[in-house]
């Protein structure tokens, strides 16, 4: 915490080049995810100074015009000129990529922006950017125009804080969309806050508003027991460990619940690392060694006739692993996995330790998890036997397709469709207006199961979904292989009404739960039919909104006017239902994504799971944003 931070400190390994040309190499995409990734990298920044023990608050603001201001009360940019480059080393930083303070292990010993591209990438990336810095008593100002100086750094004002504040307009010759999100930009900064305990971050929209501010004392304890809101933990308080060796600090946090899903969420220097890497597999390893450690001493499984495998013990989990160390490295700019392999050993080694001491002072805490991972391990051997029944049965492998299901005649997965279609009437029109060569067609008929509250053997035994499985012909959950999917759209096809909504999401929970890659690849749509059709003669519209309805109601005038409200996919014929819902060129479909995947998972937790509380208060808080809703 006593480095010098100064112009000497910022390294420059190689100009700017190419980022606006190719701005997906840097930035995964042009996006919506692209467009908030550019405030996460100047955060990022912020978030290194908090980690570096220099910055307590951090503020961002979506601003009427479209900008948005991230500021912290750090040491602030260097403003001194740079030896080699002899412009301040604000510009440095701010024009170069590959330049930062980031390098040499002395100014930030930890640091999640390693690659030092971030702020460079989102100045090359804006149509205009303006730094403040808060230094030495001075306000220096500088602004860019797409990654160009269009300003000298000058100094504005007087202050008596610390500190840098960027503001910047993307681009909109570069992205599809240059609407920032209050609610995605707050999943991240509120995963931020609870990953920096104590750190206190701000977020303000100024157009609608709406404002957090998020300060956990508690850390990742606090995150647990935010993730496990809308769950019932069998044991009160989460267990938490911090420790560290050779400059690896490893903090988690674990709670188990009745819940049969496990969620593990790995970091490193707060990047969320979504294909785990080391560190999430010596945290594994560590957990199933201590708990099979305990059994063993204790002989708690002599009358049992099966192993528990690791699997089982981390059935209800949900734990935060989070590591901070000097030189991490990831596959790829996208940061999704840690490959340091000395982490894993480390992990493993002292996540173990410590268990394994929690264990031995809370014997009654290790007992029920142990009870709950014999439970899981009598389930999966039910399951594996539904599973050599099933497999037996064909129900597993696209050789055997369901009856019900109407194929089409291409064999090429790019260009096929799966319409998961509600009820046997609509089926029968679906299959009537399709377009055989690439269109297949499933009904759903009666209650799907809620896979949320059902084990895996549940799952296979259910006739609701056994055609569903069959018919994508990829296998679920631990065996499901995404290059044997028979069509590369799924389609969900409901009624726009309580009962379709409700469809929709209990598909959505099981793909989410047991066929994840499925959305994760861009393959799961929602198709959207109209609502009303609004006929004049021989004139003929169709509209998805009551504010649609209504432009073409005016547009038709007041006379000889007839407007049907479709109450279900059923009263729509053959033709109709070709027209609006399943001919390419003119339907609506919302392909669904995963933006955050600790908030999707809670969501889902919450509007399927057991806690009717936790439920009544989602839908309280959100029913204001509920449009065109049929009861």
């Amino acid at each position: 915490m006593t480095a010098k931070y100064d112009a000497r400190t910022i390294k420059v390994l190689k100009g700017l080049k190419a980022v606006r040309k190719r701005p997906s190499m840097y930035i995964g995409g042009t996006g919506s995810n692209g467009l908030h990734h550019l405030v996460f990298e100047v955060v990022d920044n912020s978030i290194d100074e908090a980690m570096a023990g220099f910055c307590t608050q951090i503020d961002v603001k979506i601003n009427i015009d479209g900008t948005v201001t991230v500021k912290d009360n750090g040491r602030g940019i260097p403003v001194d000129l740079h030896k080699d480059q002899k412009v301040p080393a604000v510009q440095v930083v701010m024009t170069m990529l590959h330049a930062g303070g980031k390098f040499d292990n002395k100014t930030y010993k930890v640091a999640g922006g390693l690659h030092g591209v971030g702020v460079s990438v989102v100045n090359a990336l804006s149509e205009w950017l303006e730094v403040r810095v808060y230094k030495a008593g001075k306000i220096y100002k500088q602004r860019y125009e797409k990654g160009m100086p269009k300003t000298k750094l000058e100094i504005v004002g007087k202050t008596k804080i610390n500190g840098t504040e960027v503001t910047f307009f993307p681009d909109k010759s570069i992205f599809e969309t240059i609407e920032f999100s209050f609610d995605i930009l707050s999943q991240r900064l509120r995963e931020l806050s609870f990953l920096n305990k104590g750190l206190k971050i701000n977020i303000r929209d100024e157009k609608t508003k709406k404002k957090h501010n998020f300060q956990y004392e508690g850390g990742i304890v606090s995150f647990v027991k935010y993730l496990n809101e809308t769950k019932t933990p069998i044991f009160n308080n989460p267990i938490y460990i911090s420790t560290k060796r050779d400059e690896i600090q490893v903090e988690t946090s674990i709670q188990y619940t009745e819940s049969y899903r496990t969620n593990i969420f790995s970091y490193a220097n707060n990047i969320h690392t979504l294909e785990g890497g080391s560190h999430l597999t010596g945290f594994k390893l560590a957990l199933t060694r201590a708990l099979k450690k305990y059994i063993k001493n204790y002989s708690m499984m002599k009358k049992e006739k099966i192993d528990i495998s690791g699997d089982d013990i981390r059935e209800g989990v949900t734990a935060i692993i989070s590591v901070k160390l000097p030189n991490p490295q990831f596959e790829g700019q996208t940061k999704t996995k840690l490959v340091n392999t000395d982490v894993e050993g480390i992990v493993n080694s002292l996540v173990g330790e410590k268990l394994q001491e929690f264990f031995e002072e809370n014997p009654g805490v290790v007992k029920k998890i142990i009870n709950k991972s014999i439970i899981a391990a009598r389930s999966r051997v039910a399951a594996k036997k539904a599973k050599e029944i099933s497999r037996r049965k064909g129900l597993l492998e696209s050789g055997n397709l369901p009856g019900k299901l109407a194929d089409c005649s291409s064999t090429d997965p790019e260009r096929c469709e799966l319409f998961l279609v509600e009820g046997d009437s609509a089926g029968g029109s679906a299959k009537q207006g399709r377009d055989r060569r690439f269109q297949a067609i499933l009904p759903l008929f009666g209650k799907m199961l809620n896979v949320e509250k059902a084990r895996l053997d549940k799952v296979l035994s259910n006739d609701k979904l056994q055609p569903v499985i069959t018919a994508i012909g990829a296998g679920i959950a631990d065996e499901f292989d995404i290059t044997k999917l028979r069509y590369h759209k799924i389609i969900i096809l409901a009624d726009a009404d309580v009962d379709g909504a409700h469809i929709a999401t209990l598909l959505l929970t099981f793909f989410f739960r047991y066929m994840k890659p499925l959305i994760e690849n861009g393959f799961v749509y929602v198709a959207k039919p109209p609502l009303y059709k609004i006929k004049k003669g021989k004139s003929v519209k169709y509209a998805f909104s009551d504010e649609e309805k209504t432009k073409w109601v005016n547009e038709f005038g007041n006379t000889g006017i007839r407007v049907q409200r479709y109450k279900g996919l059923g009263e729509m014929n053959p033709d109709q239902l070709c027209e609006t819902t399943l001919d390419a060129e003119k339907r609506t479909l919302i392909k669904i994504i995963i933006e955050d995947e600790v908030e999707s998972d809670l969501i889902f937790s919450t509007l399927m799971g057991n806690q009717v509380e936790a439920r009544r208060n989602f839908i309280v808080t959100n029913a204001k944003y509920v449009q065109n809703l049929d009861v």
